[in-house]
């Protein structure tokens, strides 16, 4: 079977969007508000961020504006139906 290499081009935003989008919200919505100890305590709170923060309680527009927990309960609430609603 053959198999072919997807490449990018390294620094074009078209390219990877989505990448270049989550870390200009990491840089504007953790690094520029935030004031770190030192190195260890940058890395704690930078990993924390995306599953805290941006996959839990920030807005998305492809969401419909909403969070991502409030999505999920309405996808849940939507396939539950009308009939299992108490």
């Amino acid at each position: 079977m053959h198999q072919t290499a997807i490449t990018r081009a390294v620094g074009e935003p078209e390219e990877n969007g989505y990448a270049e989008r989550l870390m200009r919200t990491i840089r504007e919505e953790e690094v520029a508000l935030t004031e770190y100890r030192d190195y260890a305590d940058a890395r704690r709170q930078l990993g924390r961020f995306p599953d805290a923060v941006y996959n839990r309680k920030r807005i998305h527009s492809a969401l419909g504006y909403l969070t991502p927990a409030e999505f999920e309960q309405q996808w849940r609430a939507d396939r539950r139906g009308p009939q299992d609603v108490q």
